[in-house]
């Protein structure tokens, strides 16, 4: 395995997740506004990105890749690619950006437990009495979503249950996939994860995508599309694997906290998101069992380099 670099996984893990922050705003506005379903989102930035990393693949060395580690890559995108995309592009249709973002601040906390039962960390009463709290966040905001839901204007429960679908698998593609992405270059692997990723879509939403009317869709949405695919798809993607050869997967997680802040930020500046007390109670209980997850775990583990 190759030396660690710790200062390069942490510049490309911000890098990454300052784009996902963008991106949910941007993918809130491209869903309401109608142009694209989820399905039809998801193929199109499955089969644009796998084209680009195939072509990226022809301008570097070639890696062979055994059958076995094939079918592990393509275990890796359903997870990180298929299952993560579906649930969050779904989710944002049926949930507020910044509830999204409270929900989505779980997923250090289920990446630490992942790490826990594959690397054998051991737990604490501290971890498990964060999670706790983190998760009565979560309840607060189902509760709320559920009494205060209004159609399109907020949050469902369903959505809520998405985010922590799409939290989990992301936590279990970075845990269980780590020794996989050492083992190859970052185009090698987001070629055949995504490769993967596109045969999958074909059959949801190919044909939804030929049907699509390009010159009814706004210029504006265009241009979110636009940085969906290039961004926070292509570049993303291309990111988050040089953060996982570099840092432990609970340290690349704990960057998912930029995302927060950034849709949070966005979403009040342009007026398509707003506070309420609620949403305040449910927020400062999860990043509070957060904090104390991740306070248990530099504890346990005396301050040891990533």
């Amino acid at each position: 395995m190759a030396p660690t670099r710790p200062l390069l996984g942490h510049i490309a893990c911000f890098c990454a997740y300052f784009i996902f922050g963008l991106n949910i705003v941007f993918c809130k506005d491209i869903a309401n506004s109608g142009a694209m379903s989820p399905f039809e989102l998801f193929g199109l930035r499955s089969l644009v990105a796998a084209g680009l990393f195939w072509g990226a693949s022809a301008l570097g060395p070639r890696e062979r890749v055994p059958w076995p580690d094939l079918l592990r890559m393509a275990a890796a995108s359903v997870l990180g690619i298929v299952v993560t995309q579906l649930s969050f592009l779904k989710a944002i249709t049926i949930t507020r950006s910044i509830d999204l973002s409270i929900v989505g601040s779980l997923t250090p906390v289920m990446t630490m437990f992942v790490a826990a039962a594959v690397l054998k960390e051991p737990l604490s009463l501290r971890k498990v009495g964060g999670v706790l709290l983190s998760f009565a966040g979560v309840i607060v905001l189902i509760f709320n979503s559920a009494s205060g839901h209004r159609g399109g204007d907020s949050t469902s429960p369903l959505g809520v249950v998405l985010v922590l679908i799409n939290c989990l698998s992301f936590a279990l593609y970075l845990g269980i996939f780590r020794p996989l992405i050492s083992r190859y270059g970052v185009v090698t692997l987001m070629k055949w994860m995504f490769s993967t990723a596109a045969l999958l879509s074909v059959p949801l939403c190919g044909h939804r995508l030929v049907a699509i009317e390009w010159s009814a869709i706004p210029s504006r949405v265009l241009w979110q599309i636009g940085f969906l695919i290039a961004f926070a798809t292509f570049v993303a993607y291309f990111l988050i694997p040089i953060g996982q050869k570099h840092l432990r997967p609970t340290v690349v997680s704990m960057y998912s906290y930029i995302q927060p802040v950034i849709a949070v930020l966005i979403s009040i500046l342009v007026g398509i998101d707003s506070l309420t007390w609620p949403k305040v109670l449910a927020a400062v209980l999860v990043f509070a069992g957060v904090w104390e997850v991740n306070r248990s775990r530099a504890a346990g583990d005396g301050r040891a380099s990533a």
